[in-house]
């Protein structure tokens, strides 16, 4: 079970706006630029969040360059899990692979600040705070194994393959 508050961004977030172009000198030390993750579109979010933290929001989340960097930076700031109406497939992917949860569910009522649950096995995210479910499909188990061993390559050097269980 995850447990973290929400941080609500809207629609068309995109790999520029996660990992600002600005900073991308920092691209080989990664811990300095998770520290401006998301800065251009909501000053201040390194400093705000607490680990387990969610980024929440509308469609087509993760949109543009395939950079890896951009999933990788959201883990490392320490966000439990995105959970957005829609994303890029190349954001998804990566995040995958990054071992970023990623989660496709309707957002629109979750506000700023909201305490939420996800069980990322039933599909279910829980707002505490208002007091209402959403239901989501859960990923595939082959996404979940590979969640739970902290991304593919931790996957690939624990199984040697790809495992789905």
């Amino acid at each position: 079970m995850l447990k973290g508050r929400a941080f609500v961004f809207g629609d068309d977030i995109s790999t520029d706006h996660i990992a600002p172009g600005r900073h991308f000198h920092l691209r080989s030390n990664l811990p300095e630029l998770a520290k401006h993750v998301l800065e251009d579109v909501y000053p201040g979010f390194h400093e705000k969040i607490s680990t387990g933290d969610f980024i929440v929001a509308g469609n087509n989340f993760g949109l543009g360059s395939s950079r890896e960097h951009a999933p990788r930076i959201i883990k490392l700031a320490g966000v439990g899990a995105v959970i957005a109406k829609s994303f890029a497939r190349i954001f998804f992917r990566n995040a995958i692979n990054v071992g970023l949860p990623v989660i496709m569910a309707d957002t629109g009522n979750i506000k700023e600040g909201d305490e939420i649950e996800v069980d990322l096995n039933s599909g279910i995210v829980r707002d505490i705070t208002v007091g209402f479910e959403l239901e989501f499909p859960p990923l595939p188990d082959v996404m979940q194994t590979i969640l739970r061993d902290g991304g593919l390559v931790d996957h690939i050097n624990k199984h040697g393959d790809i495992k789905t269980g």
